[in-house]
């Protein structure tokens, strides 16, 4: 129990270093304005049309860091600090959630088997570890009680297999972003630097909480299978 609470201790300052330097880093390159002059709905636009996607729309919605491709009403929702603003962090998002759509639109494997994963995921997450309570408290010696706990168990590592089905969704899209930033010129050198830098930083959140989940379902395979 306490080796357990040190490594979520462990994985919880990671998490806090690596969303803080993100922040600092698209604060940083925030400021400076992109050479072309062209704002993150641009990029967007530009470079779907560069793919030949037609059908996906690039909107604006509320918050920071809210930015993300919905694949079911095939929308690019950029956050209100990247829709307009004209910079190398605002290129670099804009241009990562085009490549989320370019891999819709080419049916990229990881894609599709995360979106697939959704709706079973979005109901695993919530009440996985509800179930295992449950069955503990039905007595995890009796029989029943003990298949409660293990499918509350197994419900919970599809939450972490969704977490890491992700990674490569998600750096997939971002090297298909830096790709197309600097063989169509959109960005300066330094700006192309500024702009990997910043999806990189992006790519180690999603990372570290895959991390973070597994150190989760370790734990309670201990507390199940330690019993037996």
């Amino acid at each position: 129990m306490f080796t357990y609470y040190i490594l979520l201790a462990i994985v919880g300052l990671i998490s806090w270093v690596v969303s803080s330097t993100l922040k600092k880093k698209f604060e940083r390159y925030s400021r400076t304005p992109l050479r072309n002059g062209m704002s993150g709905l641009e990029v967007a636009e530009k470079m779907l049309s560069d793919h030949g996607i037609t059908n996906v729309r690039v909107v604006c919605v509320s918050g920071r860091l809210t930015d993300h491709y919905n694949p079911k009403d095939r929308t690019i929702n950029l956050s209100e600090s990247v829709y307009s603003q004209r910079n190398a962090a605002a290129a670099a998002v804009a241009a990562h959630e085009c490549g989320h759509a370019v891999q819709h639109a080419k049916a990229y494997s990881w894609l599709q088997l995360r979106s697939a994963m959704v709706p079973v995921v979005s109901i695993a997450s919530r009440f996985s570890t509800i179930i295992i309570f449950i069955g503990l408290i039905m007595g995890f010696g009796a029989g029943l009680g003990f298949w409660v706990v293990i499918l509350g168990f197994l419900l919970m590592g599809l939450a972490v297999l969704f977490s890491f089905i992700t990674l490569p969704v998600e750096y997939d899209a971002s090297n298909r972003a830096l790709a197309w930033l600097k063989n169509r010129n959109i960005v300066s050198r330094d700006e192309y630097e500024n702009a990997e830098d910043a999806l990189r930083w992006a790519a180690r959140t999603y990372l570290v909480a895959a991390l973070g989940a597994l150190a989760t379902l370790l734990y309670w395979a201990i507390q199940i299978f330690g019993r037996r």
